[in-house]
Parts: C-alpha cells; sequence; structure tokens
C-alpha cells in the first residue's frame, strides 16, 4: 500500500523530547514501513525515518527562530501534499483541521487522526461544516465533545516494545513526565510526594503560556530536596527514568485525549497512579496497572497500595494492546475499510479532482 503520513511542522519525527503526536507519527511510519508499505513521510527536514521524506522547512518550527508563523509553513506543506495526492493509496493527516477546505476536493482517500483536546467550542462549527471528513480518536472518550464529527474509528496509541525495558525492582521515587501545567497536575504530583516524603523527578517542558504556572505554583517548591525538576527527556532517559519509579503519577485535570505516558510507565512495568478523566479508565486497569483515584487523598492512599501491583502485569498489558504494531494494525484496518468504502470521485481538470457529494459515515469502528 502507497500511503502518505502527514505530520504537524512544530518537532521533528521523532522529536528530540517533548513531542507526542510526532512522536506518535514516528512510531507509526516506522512500523508501516516494517510491514512492507511504501511510506511517505511529510514532516520536518531533520526528521529521521526509513520512509521517503518530504520537507517544506529543513528543521522543525520549535527550533528555528526565523519562521515565526507556523500557519504558512502547514499551508505550504499541504500544497506539497496536494500535488503528490494522485501517487498514494490513502493519506494519513496528523495536523487537525488545516487540510479540510482544500483535500474535501481531492479524491484520494484519506483520514486524519485528531491528537488533541476536542471541548473547545471554536471546534463546534468546524465539524458542522466537515462533517464528511472521516476522522480517528485515539480514545472513545475524546469524541464525547464532537458527536457530529465522521467518526470513523478510534486506533490507540502505541509503542514499541523495544524502546523501553522492563525493570522488576523500582527505585525509591516518584516519576511525573509530560507538561509542566495546571490540567497536567504538576502541583497535585508535589502534593502526593510531600505528603508521603518520597522524592519525586519532574521531567517536563515548561511552555511560554505555563511559564506563570511554574513561577507561582511549582517553583518555590524546587528548594525541597524531595522535589527535583529534570527539564525534558529523550526518549533513551525516559526509560531510566520510568523504570527506576516506584510509580508515575499522573494526576491529570483535563479531559485526557490519551496520555501517552501511562503506557510509556507501563512498558517499564512501572505502575500509574492516575485521576479519573479523558482516556484514563480506558488505559488504566485499575488495581492491574496501578490506581484510578479522584482525589489527591485518595492517590496518597494508593500509592501505600503500590506493593500489590504485579509490574510484570503492567508489561503484560502494554504488550497486549499498546504496542506500535498494534497500532498499525488497527490503522491498517481502517485505511482497507475507508478505501473500500469511499466514493468514487469524478476527474476533473489535471491532477485537481472533485468528489461527489458524501455522507459521513455512520458506523464507529473502534479498531
Amino acid at each position: 500500500m502507497k500511503i502518505a503520513q502527514v505530520s504537524p511542522l512544530h518537532e521533528s519525527v521523532p522529536p528530540r523530547c517533548y513531542g507526542g503526536t510526532e512522536r506518535i507519527v514516528s512510531y507509526l511510519t516506522e512500523a508501516l514501513v516494517e510491514m512492507g508499505h511504501d511510506v511517505t513521510l511529510f514532516a520536518s527536514g531533520d526528521s529521521k525515518t526509513s520512509a521517503d521524506l518530504c520537507s517544506v522547512v529543513p528543521q522543525s518550527l520549535r527550533l528555528d527562530e526565523k519562521r515565526k508563523d507556523p500557519v504558512i509553513y502547514h499551508m505550504l506543506q499541504l500544497a506539497e501534499v496536494a500535488r503528490a495526492a494522485h501517487k498514494f493509496d490513502i493519506i494519513h493527516f496528523h495536523t487537525d483541521f488545516l487540510h479540510f477546505p482544500l483535500f474535501r476536493h481531492i479524491d484520494t482517500p484519506q483520514l486524519t487522526t485528531l491528537h488533541g483536546r476536542l471541548d473547545l467550542d471554536d471546534l463546534m462549527p468546524i465539524y458542522d461544516e466537515f462533517s464528511d471528513m472521516p476522522v480517528v480518536s485515539i480514545s472513545d472518550s475524546q469524541r464525547k465533545p464532537l458527536p457530529q464529527a465522521n467518526w470513523f474509528a478510534t486506533v490507540y496509541n502505541g509503542v514499541p516494545e523495544e524502546t523501553y525495558d522492563f525493570q522488576a525492582q523500582p527505585g525509591k521515587y516518584f516519576a511525573f513526565v509530560g507538561r509542566v501545567s495546571p490540567e497536567k497536575g504538576t502541583h497535585r504530583a508535589i502534593e502526593i510526594a510531600l505528603r508521603l516524603g518520597i522524592p519525586l523527578k519532574i521531567a517536563a517542558k515548561i511552555d511560554p503560556v505555563d511559564r506563570e504556572y511554574f513561577e507561582t505554583e511549582i517553583k518555590h517548591h524546587l528548594d525541597n530536596p524531595l522535589i527535583e525538576y529534570l527539564g525534558e527527556v529523550n526518549e533513551s532517559q525516559k526509560n531510566v527514568l520510568l523504570g527506576g519509579a516506584l510509580a508515575a503519577l499522573f494526576p491529570i485535570d483535563w479531559p485526557e485525549p490519551f496520555g501517552l505516558v501511562m503506557i510509556e510507565a507501563m512498558a517499564c512495568g512501572t505502575p500509574v497512579i492516575a485521576f479519573r478523566h479523558g482516556s484514563v479508565p480506558e488505559v488504566m486497569v485499575d488495581g492491574v496497572t496501578g490506581f484510578v483515584v479522584d482525589t489527591v487523598d485518595e492517590a496518597v492512599a494508593a500509592c501505600q497500595r503500590l506493593g500489590e501491583i504485579d509490574r510484570r502485569a503492567c508489561r503484560n498489558h502494554f504488550e497486549a494492546k499498546f504496542s506500535s504494531a498494534r497500532m498499525a494494525e488497527g490503522y491498517l484496518a481502517a485505511y482497507r475499510k475507508l478505501i473500500s468504502t469511499v466514493n468514487v470521485a469524478v476527474p476533473s481538470s489535471g491532477n485537481r479532482r472533485e468528489l461527489q457529494p458524501t455522507r459521513p459515515f455512520s458506523d464507529q469502528t473502534a479498531i
């Protein structure tokens, strides 16, 4: 199958440190190539892939101070994808909805994975208008704010099994990995650790929008010897950090679309203490891969029960549901289904084609 993967340009594929969407694009692309498919990756020029790489910028936008407006370069990328669209059996977008107006009128089968939060009022009119564009959720809970979207499948994120090493014996600290932000609950992780007197290692990026939160809610805690801020870490550093942790703390306060760090921790055999929001009840098995809680008090109590968790069971759950091969198989099933059901298009001049009116896909297949 000839497959195009279209990644955001904010980070390279894979990202050097933080970057959930681009990391998943990398895992999926490499898995598809390994399965024998002909894949072209549209991404920044500093990406590393075994697929064919097509880029409109030499460097990821977050690292390139010369390129200030990301919309401009994403528009150029979409123009490049449109020119090559006729070469592919399917185009898989990971760029939210920016491509909808153009690619609605291109007849190459296409779908879009929505990687972010969807409980934003501004998104409602977009998915009212573009209800013909097939989209994929990364958890069933992610769909709830946009029932009118053309949900075609749910495919859980996956990680290569060899990326994270199982560690049967943990160290004596908690880990918090991701972003320093109110919705990720960094302050709650600190409170849990301090109440238990257990060290906490924070490996997280700080976005400009969250700088004030860091300065007012987090920074003063770093004087406490129990709280250590590591900054952003790469994949190998994360492997060591998560593998050595008593537990990964995931005290979120938002509708988490997936929560990649949960399965990364499970891959190491590390249990997760996670708050009951968004995808958490889908990804976690309460009492098996850690504990799902509703309050800081419950989290503190759950941490005192970590001895009940079999770290091998955490790894087994990861291998059964969240490997990159499992993710790739899910997407291949979605690709084949879409190709077999897409309406026949009417050619126009050149490579540009106009679609006949289509009805939104009505089935909501979870893969």
